[in-house]
This record gives C-alpha cells, structure tokens and sequence, in this order.
C-alpha cells in the first residue's frame, strides 16, 4: 500500500467513526470527510514534530512552584484592627 493510500484509508475508517460516534445520521458524510482529514492531518504533524525534536527535560522538575503574589497576598493574615479609645 503506497503513503497516499494509507492516508485515504485512515481519512476513510476515522470518518466512519465520526459517523457512528454521531449515530450515523445521513446527509453527513461531506462534513465527517472534512473532520476525518483534519484529524489524520493533525495526527500525521503531531507525530512528526514528536519524531523530530527529542524531548526536553522540565527545568526544575520536582520543585515546588512559588504561588503568585495575588493568592500569596490573599493569604497573608493582617493584624486585627484595634478599637479607637475615646
């Protein structure tokens, strides 16, 4: 089987699961075509940018992140106000 007749094939079965998913409904199958190849389309560059470029280690991998100044400040306690003496 060639390249372009196994992208036909993918393009073909992933339409037919679109259509079953949906309860094959009739008068749909242009539009789980178009779904179909942009699905294939997406996978095919997925996995080629995945082949390409080796996977990078996270930068501190297994560190706490620090909480932004917002939630920081929202659970800072403040001191209790004391009352005016007259």
């Amino acid at each position: 089987m060639t390249m372009t007749n196994d992208r036909q094939e993918r393009i073909r079965n992933r339409a037919h699961q679109i259509w079953l998913q949906e309860g094959q409904p009739a008068g749909q199958h242009e539009r789980h075509w178009h779904q179909a190849i942009a699905d294939v389309d997406q996978e095919d560059t997925a996995g080629t940018s995945a082949a390409r470029k080796p996977a990078k280690k996270a930068v501190g991998a297994g560190k706490a992140k620090a909480a932004p100044k917002e939630a920081k400040a929202a659970t800072k306690t403040s001191k209790p106000k004391k009352a005016a003496v007259k």
